[in-house]
């Protein structure tokens, strides 16, 4: 093109813009003037509407809060070195390390002086304190900065040593938010070039500035609305954000992304349930659309091994839980370990735990790597304990069994399309998996009278009682290896659930975005819930020692090089116990449930030991909202000593959730006591029974129930089995207005 018509084209734009301006000086001349007469009824109305609704505050889609100035020093764009190094000073990953080790090298606390543990602070975070809320994060610290985030996704920035607050996020999560299974929670945060990552349970992705909390980008992952949700903490590495979705529960397609950290661009994608032509696909009905809601959700962080170039993750189960007629075949890569290439995430190897599973015995437990001497020869280890009771021990690099694993026949029945063969890995299951005469009778009563039988035992349309049960096993409370003592430590439960299947019941049936189990299933009430601490040798699989509790066990564990295992417990406890051989040598009751992962850090020489204790719905257990951090030179015994202006907190009030509630239902209309029934019942049962009480993640239906309002006020009152008792909790105006929202569950369909 000459120059000439350059000159042309210059001269056309210019005009036009002249142009434009001159017509926006006129339209804006003309406005002006003032308004014809009847008009101004009409604006007089507007102008009162806009008042009226200005008194009306809006909630935002973020709120930042800065309390006081940010100290430390931002976080760089780490490196795999940095990430791979065992945490000592810092707790930067969510695992503690790149390999999920949940191993520190920190011993300035150890076996000789850890009876000696104070409380050093303690900080009320003034979040989450709702039954539907479940604090299950690891909190994370840099250079004496500690985050955290609740069950309703509030992220805070703390002085580690002092426990004071430094800024608080607040989102605002989807209105009508309704998709989550089993609870709100989050496990954490990631961090990294000077960004805290935050995934919310409505299926966003948001990086925050570390030192005021406020959103530098936010990236939709999915819709909500369709099932996917976010409850694992997002891990950086090589200025990329890895993160999966979960919902397993209501047939969503799972998979892991990697973000781009600098602005939140997707980079890759791949799915746990294979497509077309995709390794994987062929372990699916050929002729349905089966895959395209199959689950195999992502619940944890994955690990990362840059030297092999290789991400490791854990799935859930397939969709439906527990009905497997429809979706015949292994289906893969539900309940497996998934190795993926790190810079593309394709595909490298695969080992399937359960095949084609209908007892919800899936991996929601983080993949662990290490390195082991075996044989005179150091291994590239990988460990992953399963709710099916065995940890799964494989060589990273290939995905062959470190240790052995058998191949071996199960009972079958047709209509369940059920696996031959199930794997059965060499060494010891850290809970039983089948039920003794000594079991039935003691645990279950001689007037039990269901069919009890041994784990992989399919079921129709009578109920078959089986341990352990979608409970778990090893659920998503993190295990530990600690490379001194070459164990493995896992927390485990043993609990007896009912399974059924009946056809053309409403679970059944697929609607996107509902809950979608396939079936019945139900802990067997007044039945005992036990849970264990074990350390399991890595070179045998076998178990070194063990602690059995009257409880489930359900928050996770951290080991370190002062040869130690801390691990919380239901009642509130923080336990130490001797590494080697188990011998308890600590413990600091909290006011909830201590149902997070301890971990550990240092700041100027000292060493401090922080549990999230905040209680947890599936658990059961007491709520609260305190971080509690321990030291040598801590000042407090018990948390009576700690007085009033000991505890830190904030005047910010933050409300994460909606004013349309979590229900997926409403009550009938006209209905003021039913309609307060059912927000008491989302925010309180909803994370264990489901919506419309079609049955949850870890309670059984409530809406085939044949009791009077006397029994169900006394089974709210009272609790019983995995159920929490309310009486105190709830008044007894509330306790009333949710049994007549179930009774008009019960009386819905007759």
């Amino acid at each position: 093109m000459d120059k000439q018509m350059w000159i042309v084209i210059a001269a056309v734009a210019l005009l036009t813009v002249v142009g434009f301006f001159a017509f926006q000086n006129m339209a804006e001349d003309d406005t002006t003037e003032p308004p014809a007469e009847e008009n101004l009824a009409e604006d007089e109305k507007a102008a009162e509407n806009e008042e009226s609704e200005s008194t009306q505050t809006p909630k935002e889609d973020h709120t930042a809060v800065q309390h006081s100035e940010y100290q430390g020093e931002i976080a760089p764009e780490f490196s795999s070195e940095d990430l791979l190094k065992p945490p000592s000073t810092n707790w930067i990953t969510h695992g503690g390390d790149m390999y999920n080790r949940r191993y520190s090298t920190l011993e300035k606390i150890n076996t000789s002086n850890v009876a000696d543990l104070k409380l050093e602070w303690v900080t009320s975070l003034g979040s989450g304190l709702e039954f539907k809320y479940s604090a299950e994060a690891t909190p994370l610290v840099y250079d004496g900065i500690m985050f955290n985030i609740t069950g309703a996704d509030v992220v805070q920035a703390m002085d580690a040593t002092t426990g004071e607050i430094i800024w608080e996020y607040v989102p605002q999560l989807a209105d009508g938010l309704d998709t989550a299974c089993c609870g709100w929670i989050s496990r954490g945060v990631g961090l990294g070039d000077g960004k805290v990552y935050v995934g919310l349970l409505d299926s966003r992705l948001v990086a925050l500035d570390q030192k005021t909390g406020k959103v530098v980008w936010e990236t939709t992952v999915d819709d909500w609305e369709k099932g996917y949700t976010i409850t694992a903490a997002p891990l950086y590495h090589d200025d990329k954000v890895y993160i999966g979705v979960a919902g397993g529960e209501y047939g969503i397609r799972g998979y892991l992304a990697a973000y781009d950290a600098d602005m939140g661009r997707e980079i890759w994608r791949t799915y746990t349930v294979p497509g077309p032509g995709e390794v994987g696909h062929d372990t699916w009905p050929q002729e349905t659309d089966a895959w395209l809601k199959g689950g195999a959700p992502i619940w944890q962080t994955p690990a990362i091994d840059p030297e092999l170039n290789m991400i490791y993750l854990s799935t859930g189960n397939p969709s439906p839980d527990f009905d497997g007629s429809q979706r015949e075949g292994d289906n893969l890569f539900s309940a497996s370990i998934l190795a993926l290439d790190l810079t593309t995430g394709e595909y490298k190897w695969h080992f399937q735990e359960v095949k084609h599973d209908i007892w919800d015995m899936d991996a929601p437990n983080p993949v662990i790597l290490f390195d082991v001497e075996m044989d005179g020869e150091t291994r590239k280890g990988l460990g992953q304990a399963g709710k099916t009771g065995w940890v799964y021990l494989l060589d990273r690099s290939n995905g062959e069994p470190l240790v052995g694993i058998e191949d071996k026949p199960v009972p079958q029945d047709e209509r369940q399309k059920t696996a031959e063969t199930q794997p059965y890995p060499v060494g010891d299951s850290f809970v039983p998996q089948s039920i003794t005469e000594e079991m039935l009778k003691e645990d279950l009563g001689e007037d039990f009278e269901y069919q009890v039988a041994d784990i992989f035992t399919p079921f129709w349309d009578e109920p078959v009682t089986i341990t352990p049960s979608p409970q778990g096993g090893a659920n998503w409370p993190p295990s530990a290896y600690n490379p001194e003592t070459e164990l493995f430590y896992v927390l485990g439960n043993w609990t007896y659930f009912a399974f059924a299947h009946y056809e053309g019941d409403e679970a059944n049936e697929y609607k996107e975005g509902q809950n979608w189990i396939g079936s019945v299933m139900q802990p067997i009430q007044n039945a005992p819930n036990r849970g264990t601490v074990t350390a399991i040798d890595v070179k045998t699989n076998k178990i070194v020692w063990q602690k059995q509790w009257d409880d489930l066990a359900y928050s996770g564990v951290l080991t370190t090089s002062g040869d130690l295992v801390f691990v919380g417990h239901n009642d509130g406890r923080i336990i130490a116990y001797d590494a080697t051989n188990g011998e308890q040598l600590w413990e600091f009751m909290t006011d909830a449930g201590a149902n997070a992962p301890p971990m550990t850090y240092e700041v100027d020489g000292k060493q401090y030991i922080s549990i999230f204790s905040g209680g947890n719905s599936l658990a059961g257990t007491q709520h609260g909202d305190k971080i509690y951090t321990f030291s040598l030179e801590g000042q407090y015994a018990t948390l009576e000593d700690v007085p009033d202006d000991g505890i830190n907190s904030s005047p910010f009030f933050k409300d994460t959730d909606n004013e349309n509630g979590q229900g997926q239902t409403e009550a009938p209309e006209g209905d003021a006591v039913v309609q307060e029934g059912l927000k008491i019942y989302e925010n309180n049962c909803l994370a264990c029974h489901g919506a419309e009480g079609v049955g949850g993640h870890n309670g059984p239906k409530l809406n085939n129930l044949d009791w009077t309002k006397e029994e169900l006020i006394a089974q709210v009152k009272n609790g019983s089995g995995n159920m929490p008792p309310f009486e105190g909790s709830l008044s007894e105006e509330e306790i009333n207005a949710v049994v007549e929202y179930l009774e008009s569950l019960i009386n819905k369909d007759k």
